[in-house]
Parts: structure tokens; sequence; C-alpha cells
């Protein structure tokens, strides 16, 4: 492996339902809504960076009130190696690591969700990265 994982919070959270009416317009149109999942990346020093892995609950319709649910988790991820090509830092950076800490993002998510009193939130326990990875590469 050509990096390792040496820190991991969450950067950022926005989960806001703006009235009781969207409330139950979520609860009872949450098969209306989609994850959407987002990756980007800063440099922090030479060998260190920032693998920013977002998730969002996205309304598939216009025709119901929103909710702005979001969360950003940052991995800080030491490159072990001088010598990575740009491929393998692609597959590290939109692969590799948000492969390691999905699980965890998933479930500090669904947590908000189910304290909020949503029990049928479906996110996918499993993510194909490498799958996303090769269909953004042919857009």
């Amino acid at each position: 492996m050509n990096y390792k994982i040496i820190g991991k919070y969450i950067k950022e959270v926005n989960f806001k339902i703006p009235n009781p009416k969207a409330f139950f317009s979520l609860s009872k149109n949450i098969v209306n809504y989609r994850i959407n999942i987002d990756i980007k990346s800063n440099q922090i020093k030479q060998n260190i960076i920032e693998v920013l892995t977002s998730l969002q609950l996205i309304p598939t319709r216009d025709d119901f009130e929103k909710i702005n649910t979001k969360i950003v988790f940052s991995a800080v991820v030491e490159l072990l190696s001088d010598k990575i090509d740009k491929s393998e830092m692609e597959k590290i950076i939109l692969i590799n690591v948000p492969s390691e800490i999905y699980s965890e993002l998933r479930g500090i998510f669904v947590s908000l969700f189910e304290s909020s009193g949503f029990k049928d939130i479906k996110v996918n326990k499993d993510v194909n990265f490498q799958k996303l990875f090769e269909a953004r590469k042919v857009q």
C-alpha cells in the first residue's frame, strides 16, 4: 500500500429540516430522494493530502419541500512514496480511501436520520468506488 490514513474526522455536518411540513413530507416521500456521493481532495503538505468524502440526500423531484442534509468526512492521508504517478494517486483518492472510510461515514449519516425520527432511511451498506471511478472516467 502506498499510503496510510493518519487521521479522520467529520469536517462538516448540515442537517436542517426547515419545518414540520418538510419533516412529514420526507417521512412519506423518502423514496423520492437519492444519496449523492462526492469526493474531493486537497494537498496539505508534500506527502499529506486530505480526502473529503461527502454524502448528501437529494430530492429526485422538485414538487415538495426540501431539506438540507449533508456530511463531509475528512481523511488525512500520508503518501508513503514520493514516486506515485497520477493514475495511482487518482485511485488512492477516488477508490481506496473512500472504500476504507465509507462504513464509518455511512453509520454517522444514518444515525443522524434515525436520531431525528426517520427509521426507514436506506443508504447502501456497500458502494463500489471502483465502478464509480470507471463511470466517471467515461463521462
